[in-house]
């Protein structure tokens, strides 16, 4: 009889231990997931927040000082990932284009920062000689553009930012 006790005791201790080792890994499990979904909701906070500085300019008049925050966003964007060349969104590449409104398109992808100043102030000099006031002064006002920006597929962060000139 005390072996039959002994053996059920060591059966009983058996399956307790493989319900703790049980407990352990669905706890480790359970959390690693949770670790992982926070992680993933961290990361599109941060994408979102990223993409936030570009479409805060979306459905509301611009202005060309816009235009060059927008760019300026664009160009640190692109030199803290080393980038020089736009790929349709398949890396964090941001291109910025600005279209003149009935000329073609100018596209201010890959132009020097020389190149940036010669067409905004072309023009700011182009608006302020057509736009006075009834006594002829010219207002002080910029030229309007609206804004669009192309979120990518691929990183979900936005690749492309176009200005039309209204």
């Amino acid at each position: 009889m005390e072996n039959a006790s002994k053996a059920l005791l060591m059966a009983a201790s058996v399956l307790i231990g493989i319900l703790v080792i049980s407990l352990a890994v669905y706890l480790f499990v359970s959390f690693g997931s949770t670790s992982a979904e926070m992680h993933k909701q961290n990361a599109a906070q941060q994408i979102s927040q990223f993409n936030s500085q570009f479409t805060s300019y979306e459905e509301k008049t611009c202005t060309i000082y816009d235009v060059v925050s927008v760019a300026s966003l664009a160009t640190e964007n692109n030199n803290y990932y080393e980038l020089y060349h736009h790929t349709g969104g398949r890396d964090n590449y941001i291109s910025v284009q600005v279209k003149m409104a009935p000329k073609l398109p100018t596209n201010m992808e890959g132009k020097s920062n020389e190149e940036y100043n010669e067409i905004i102030q072309l023009d700011l000099n182009n608006y302020m000689q057509t736009k006075t006031d009834e006594k002829g002064i010219p207002y002080q006002a910029l030229a309007e553009y609206t804004c669009k920006v192309a979120i990518s597929p691929t990183t979900e962060r936005v690749h492309q930012v176009i200005f039309t000139k209204k």
